[in-house]
C-alpha cells in the first residue's frame, strides 16, 4: 500500500463531515522514514488546495503563513523560502510554489498530516467521534511512511491518537509509545500553535527543539 491508496477514502468522509464546497487536505513531505511526522487536526478553507478547481498538490496549510514560522523557527526550514512565504498572499500560491515548499519539508526530512482530512469552512471544533473515524486511517499513513518520532498537537489530537486523556501543559517533552502494527513509534504531545493557540507557539517551539534534539540528532 501507498499512501496515495487512502486518498479515495479521504474523499468519501469528506462528503460525510466536510464542507461539500470543499476538496480533502491530505499529507505532503518526506516519505520515507522521516525524522518527524507533524500531525494536527483537520483542514480549513484558509487552503488554497481546498478549491475544486485546484490542480496542485492536496498538501497541509498552502497559502497560509503562520504554520512555517512554527517551522522556521524550529531550524527545519530554509530561510530564503520562509521570507517568500511571508511576503506572498495567499492567490500568489500557486502550483509550482506549493511544490518548492513542500519540496524543502521533504528535502529536511520531515512529514504534515491532519487526523481529520476533512476541510471546514472555518476552524470549527469537530466532535470526538468525527477524529476517531479517520484514526486507523492515519495509523496507516504512520506505518507506511515510519517516522523516526511523532508530535502530535493539542489535547484532542493527542487523547484520541494515544487512546489516553492527554493535557499538555502536564506532559511536556514526555515520551509516550503507540504500536501499529508490528511497529512502535515514539510520540510527544505539544501545545496547538495556531488560531486560539498562537499564544502558546513559544512553547511548542521550545518543546519541538528539545524532541529534536533527543531523538533526531
Amino acid at each position: 500500500m501507498v499512501l496515495e491508496d487512502l486518498n479515495n477514502k479521504y474523499d468519501k468522509l469528506q462528503k460525510k463531515y466536510g464542507d461539500k464546497s470543499l476538496h480533502s487536505i491530505y499529507n505532503g513531505g518526506c516519505t520515507n522514514n522521516p525524522n518527524i511526522c507533524f500531525v494536527f487536526m483537520n483542514p480549513t478553507g484558509r487552503n488554497i488546495a481546498s478549491s475544486p478547481d485546484w490542480d496542485g498538490p492536496h498538501s497541509p496549510w498552502l497559502g497560509t503563513k503562520n504554520i512555517w514560522n512554527l517551522f522556521y523557527q524550529t531550524n527545519i526550514f530554509n530561510e530564503e523560502l520562509y521570507n517568500l512565504i511571508k511576503s506572498k498572499k495567499s492567490s500568489e500560491w500557486d502550483k509550482d510554489f506549493c511544490n518548492e515548499v513542500y519540496n524543502e519539508v521533504s528535502n529536511n526530512k520531515f512529514f504534515i498530516t491532519n487526523l481529520a482530512k476533512c476541510t471546514q469552512v472555518d476552524a470549527r471544533p469537530l466532535n470526538d467521534s468525527v477524529f476517531k473515524e479517520y484514526l486507523k486511517l492515519l495509523e496507516k499513513e504512520i506505518d507506511i511512511i515510519r517516522p523516526k518520532v511523532i508530535i502530535l498537537f493539542g489535547n484532542q489530537v493527542s487523547s484520541i491518537f494515544l487512546n489516553e486523556k492527554i493535557s499538555v501543559s502536564t506532559c511536556r517533552k514526555k515520551l509516550f509509545n503507540k504500536k501499529i502494527g508490528n511497529n512502535t513509534y515514539k510520540c510527544y504531545s505539544v501545545y496547538y500553535p495556531v488560531g486560539n493557540g498562537i499564544f502558546n507557539i513559544d512553547k511548542s517551539i521550545e518543546d519541538i527543539k528539545w524532541i529534536i534534539n533527543k531523538e533526531v540528532k
